[in-house]
């Protein structure tokens, strides 16, 4: 008897497994709606979207908006809650879209700012007590890179694991808000990041949902540079859509994939100029940002980097770029280091990370075979970490929004190009790229 139920049992167990086949390889995620903010209506001259930047050297820019126009654009700060010991007033701007009137932009600049310091401030002499740290003026640094954010579901478990992990600089390769024209999802946006963005430095470059242009009526990026200034003019860049920066031994550079970047433009000219005046002494690694993936194989936004890259790699590789982060493809991928194409062991490891949380969902499909140059691919949201440990390595890992945060998907320890021998030997083919007119 308990032999023949043994092998009912058995019997059972093969019909089921044959009915519904185990799967054990990874299930991608579907989108998520589109978040519905309660937002209480705040009094006129309270700040609201309040988020912070690097602003050249040991200083840092304050960015709110307030429905008052008479409000002060004066951010009082000091080491200790509720003690101000400095102020500093800032710049104000503003813009009509349409039907759409924005609030008073106010950007303000503070600082000189100790290294690995809390700051608390308060903005326009009123409203809520915020608090924010510096970076570190030297190694470990540690930055949080998320793109194509959105505003969904997805969005907000992005945002929820990157608040759990101890970053110093958030980095955003475009496509912030997804507004598309509509404009009061801005808003929406400034209030859903405000807990992050008024905390640690927000450093993003443009995407295409940026752009927003209507012919005859408006001008490409005008709600973008309007609320989202970042330190151009303290890079010497005449442009909002590119810049550079410095942070604890790292120099990152921020393109714009939808600004002129041939051989006879502005971008390329400052570029160029800019790569020139990297001292690797002080700042060993070079960190390039820009929204459309040079190195891609996914079947999404296929080729529509190559006129940038055709254009701008020989200069990242002469200047000896490690990494590069963009985003555009809802996915996400990691390269080994690469130029002209191939593996190179002197060129630049591309990462994609378009997967922050935005509404059009996830990039399923990708060429096969693989190519050689890329060494792992996955259609998931989630965050990168990428902390620099020293003037030699790095750690980078990526975390699947699915999976709790300290779970690494993807990651690797990365050594410097310069202190491989690569920038010793590129020396001569970096002066005539980087250093002749």
């Amino acid at each position: 008897m308990e032999t023949k139920r043994m092998i009912f049992v058995i019997l059972i167990s093969v019909l089921l497994s044959l009915s519904f086949p185990v799967r054990t390889d990874y299930v991608r995620p579907q989108p998520r709606k589109t978040l519905h903010f309660p937002w209480k209506p705040k009094h006129p001259s309270l700040p609201h979207q309040v988020h912070i930047s690097l602003a050249g050297e040991n200083h840092m820019r304050i960015s709110w908006i307030t429905d008052d126009n008479s409000a002060p654009s004066i951010v009082e700060y000091g080491t200790l809650p509720g003690q101000y010991t400095f102020s500093s007033s800032g710049e104000t701007t503003s813009y009509n879209y349409l039907f759409y009137s924005s609030g008073k932009i106010h950007h303000t600049v503070i600082g000189p700012l100790e290294h690995d310091t809390i700051y608390f401030y308060r903005c326009g002499g009123q409203g809520p007590e915020f608090q924010l740290k510096t970076p570190p003026g030297q190694f470990p640094v540690t930055f949080a890179i998320a793109g194509d954010l959105g505003q969904t579901g997805w969005t907000k478990s992005t945002l929820d694991h990157i608040d759990q992990c101890k970053y110093d600089v958030h980095l955003l390769p475009g496509d912030l808000s997804y507004a598309d024209c509509m404009q009061h999802l801005w808003d929406n946006f400034g209030e859903l990041v405000q807990p992050l963005a008024s905390a640690r430095p927000w450093m993003v470059t443009q995407g295409n949902h940026e752009k927003e242009k209507i012919p005859f009526f408006t001008d490409e990026f005008e709600s973008y540079n309007a609320r989202w200034k970042m330190p151009f003019e303290e890079s010497e860049s005449t442009s909002n859509l590119y810049y550079s920066f410095e942070v604890a031994g790292v120099h990152v550079i921020m393109l714009g994939s939808y600004t002129d970047y041939d051989e006879l433009s502005d971008q390329y000219s400052w570029l160029k100029a800019d790569l020139s005046k990297v001292d690797r002494k002080k700042t060993p690694w070079l960190v390039v940002l820009f929204h459309v993936p040079w190195y891609n194989s996914n079947h999404a936004h296929q080729g529509e980097g190559d006129g940038m890259m055709a254009a701008m790699e020989p200069l990242l590789y002469a200047a000896g770029v490690d990494l590069v982060f963009a985003g555009h493809v809802h996915a996400y991928e990691r390269s080994k280091r690469v130029n002209k194409g191939k593996s190179d062991p002197c060129g630049t490891v591309h990462i994609t990370i378009g997967d922050g949380g935005n509404r059009e969902g996830l990039a399923q499909k990708y060429i096969h075979p693989t190519p050689e140059w890329s060494m792992f691919r996955e259609a998931s949201f989630g965050h990168g970490e990428l902390k620099i440990v020293n003037s030699t390595h790095a750690f980078w890992s990526w975390h699947r929004n699915d999976d709790d945060e300290p779970v690494r998907s993807d990651q690797v320890w990365i050594t410097s190009l310069i202190s491989s021998g690569c920038l010793a030997e590129k020396a001569y083919e970096s002066s005539k790229i980087l250093v002749s007119p």
